[in-house]
């Protein structure tokens, strides 16, 4: 599937990326756009429901944006860009490739803000931002790419993944 969407054969290795497995247990955590559901790994389900009413003790309103994303659909997102003219080299800038984004694993969450555009690097700047990066890792989150981060990928501050396995 890789080679047809024009992904360079070294791209795990350019982009210092793993292959990962799809998750096959997930929860409905919410509805997204689209009527779709917004879907999580059991254990990281519960942890980002700890996470978010924190959050909201603290003042704070945390918006799930997007979970779980099959391999297929990650190929789709490629798809309508490279249709779009985008080309391969600026999409994997800000795409991972499909079976390379933690979006398969049922541990990546996309997590927005109400009054911010969703998945926009202006989240950083919001009060949302600030309480994650003081706290999402006692609940086990990580920010997967923060600025200059090593696989060269776009910032992402509304990207944040669980270290369950």
């Amino acid at each position: 599937m890789t080679a047809a969407l024009g992904i360079p054969a070294d791209y795990a290795k350019k982009y210092r990326l793993s292959l990962h497995l799809e998750a096959t247990e997930l929860i409905s955590i919410a509805i997204g756009t689209g009527d779709r559901d917004i879907l999580l790994s059991r254990p990281v389900a519960a942890a980002w429901e700890r996470m978010h009413s924190a959050a909201s003790v603290a003042g704070v309103t945390l918006l799930a944006l997007s979970g779980f994303r099959s391999i297929e659909r990650q190929a789709e997102i490629i798809r309508a860009k490279l249709s779009a003219g985008e080309s391969i080299d600026a999409i994997l800038r800000v795409v991972a490739a499909p079976g390379y984004s933690e979006h398969h694993t049922g541990r990546a969450i996309d997590i927005g803000t109400p009054g911010e555009p969703p998945l926009d690097e202006g989240f950083a700047r919001t009060p949302a931002f600030q309480w994650l990066g003081a706290h999402a890792g006692d609940y086990g989150f990580l920010l997967s790419y923060p600025l200059g981060n090593l696989h060269g990928i776009a910032y992402e501050p509304w990207h944040w993944c669980h270290a369950a396995h």
